[in-house]
């Protein structure tokens, strides 16, 4: 699946992406709006992790979606 998917279809991937991250806040996904690089800051923010740490379980969720 491409992020294009992701970023066109966003309020049927928020649930699935709120699954994944559960300290992600309504607010940090109205934020998001299925934009990849704003995900990947709000994913570090919460979990206090490097980006190429969030990328990568961007990636991984992106490939299992």
């Amino acid at each position: 699946m491409n992020w294009d998917r992701i970023e066109g279809n966003w309020k049927q991937f928020r649930g699935k992406v709120q699954q994944q991250w559960g300290k992600l806040t309504d607010d940090d996904l109205n934020l998001v709006e299925g934009r990849r690089v704003q995900l990947i800051g709000k994913i570090q923010e919460r979990y206090g992790i490097a980006k190429d740490v969030a990328e990568k379980q961007v990636d991984t969720w992106l490939s299992n979606a």
